[in-house]
């Protein structure tokens, strides 16, 4: 078995979860008329945002959102690639660390903990399977047998290993987020998961995203929902400057550095 295939989910997350797909962008002419439309109505309100426009508030949320040393990202993005759904449940840092799951639909899971230069994964039956179509029958048994519901390590900064690497660290996942603008409009406030909120809405043209910023504390962001035909799906924020917990499996872990 090719370990670029076993490799394949967590790849797609690279390109699947980084913050600025979630943020629309539009062309210059529609964005200032729409601004000229509903900025009276968007300065509404009182509270911690009181005469900010939903896209100041935004703006905020990025600024925050960007500047945490560490967080939990849960939910589900399309991947472009497979036209699938990867279910996403992982805490990173901007030192490089993470610890968490990815999953492609209904194909198996895979555990993921990347600590130091060390990347450990675990892949259940399901995931190596599907990761493996096409291959020779009594090669995907094989690998199975020796790798399903084990530990395996490999160097981080390893070929195989760099670009699932590359997802662990936080600045590198949310890539350029807080440099894009935003036309959101304020909507209701809410609570995610007990945290008081902000609903603010944003469209482009036929897509609605819809962003949770948190009214207490810092003005974290703690959800997006898409609506959008090319990047439909949910993913919420939690667990803000928390250590995450990557700490080196207990077990027999197989070196899959030294096998190759």
């Amino acid at each position: 078995m090719r370990r670029t295939a076993l490799a394949a989910l967590c790849l797609a997350a690279v390109a699947g979860a980084g913050l600025t797909g979630c943020l629309p962008g539009e062309d210059k002419a529609s964005k200032t008329s729409r601004q000229s439309e509903e900025v009276k109505d968007s300065k509404e309100g009182e509270g911690p945002f009181a005469g900010l426009t939903g896209g100041e508030i935004t703006e905020r949320a990025l600024d925050a959102t960007t500047g945490a040393s560490s967080l939990r990202m849960q939910g589900d993005v399309p991947d472009e690639a497979s036209g699938g759904t990867l279910h996403i449940d992982m805490a990173l840092d901007k030192k490089g660390d993470c610890a968490g799951t990815m999953g492609m639909g209904d194909e198996g899971e895979a555990e993921l903990i990347k600590t130091g230069d060390t990347l450990y994964l675990k892949y259940d039956e399901a995931f190596l399977r599907a990761q493996s179509k096409g291959e020779p029958k009594a090669d995907v048994d094989a690998a199975v047998e020796m790798l399903a519901g084990k530990w395996t390590k490999m160097s981080a900064t390893g070929a195989d290993a760099d670009e699932i690497a590359g997802f662990c660290d936080l600045d590198e996942v949310l890539g350029d987020a807080k440099d894009g603008g935003s036309d959101a409009t304020r909507g209701r406030a809410t609570t995610v998961d007990g945290t008081p909120a902000i609903v603010l809405n944003e469209r482009d043209g036929k897509d609605r995203y819809t962003f949770y910023v948190a009214t207490e504390g810092k003005p974290y962001l703690l959800r997006i929902d898409s609506t959008s035909a090319a990047d439909p799906g949910s993913i919420t924020f939690t667990d803000y400057e928390k250590p995450v917990p990557a700490e080196e499996p207990e077990g027999e872990i197989l070196d899959l550095d030294a096998l190759s």
